[in-house]
């Protein structure tokens, strides 16, 4: 969170309007933080999109003609989104995705592992810890200002209230084992 992937995608949407392309932005339905029908950066950038419940509806608003196909907050997505993604690529489209390749356990998130295998092209983009400054990878989520526990539910929708970027020195898990340092 925090590392420029929605300000990311929106520029690249941007870019191919500006080329004269056809393009669709879709993000996930139940992302609603900050409106119903448009990918919001945290800095408070928008562009339309168009809100979907799952693959099959997503697949199913793509547009005759339509030649880049953007899906924001890719990970909460079924694995379906995979073979969809891999098809339209296939049929010529530019399909592009932006999600969180980890969630706030540092595990991969929904699909996005095996997304970042069938990919042309990946960016990975660091944000800044908001802890200590250093370059930051990982979602650290709290609960009533502590750290969240490892059991916690996967998916919480929320934003700066309930997340921050750490980097690996500065995150922290209720119920996970830190490793002891080896030398």
């Amino acid at each position: 969170m925090y590392a420029g992937k929605s300000e990311e995608l929106i520029r690249l949407a941007r870019r191919a309007l500006y080329a004269k392309k056809k393009v669709q932005v879709f993000k996930p339905a139940i992302d609603n933080r900050y409106d119903e029908e448009m990918v919001v950066t945290h800095m408070g950038v928008r562009h339309e999109a168009v809100p979907v419940k799952t693959v099959k509806e997503l697949e199913s608003k793509i547009e005759k003609g339509t030649q880049v196909v953007c899906v924001e907050e890719v990970q909460f997505f079924d694995r379906s989104i995979v073979d969809l993604a891999v098809r339209l690529a296939d049929n010529g489209l530019e399909v592009i995705l932006a999600g969180l390749d980890q969630d706030f356990r540092r595990k991969p998130f929904g699909p996005m592992a095996e997304l970042l295998c069938a990919a042309d092209e990946v960016v990975k983009l660091r944000a800044i810890c908001m802890n200590c400054g250093r370059p930051a990878s990982h979602t650290y989520r709290m609960v009533d200002g502590r750290p969240a526990h490892k059991d916690d539910p996967v998916v919480l929708i929320g934003a700066t209230e309930v997340y921050e970027a750490r980097c690996r020195s500065c995150f922290e898990l209720r119920g996970e084992k830190k490793a002891s340092p080896t030398r």
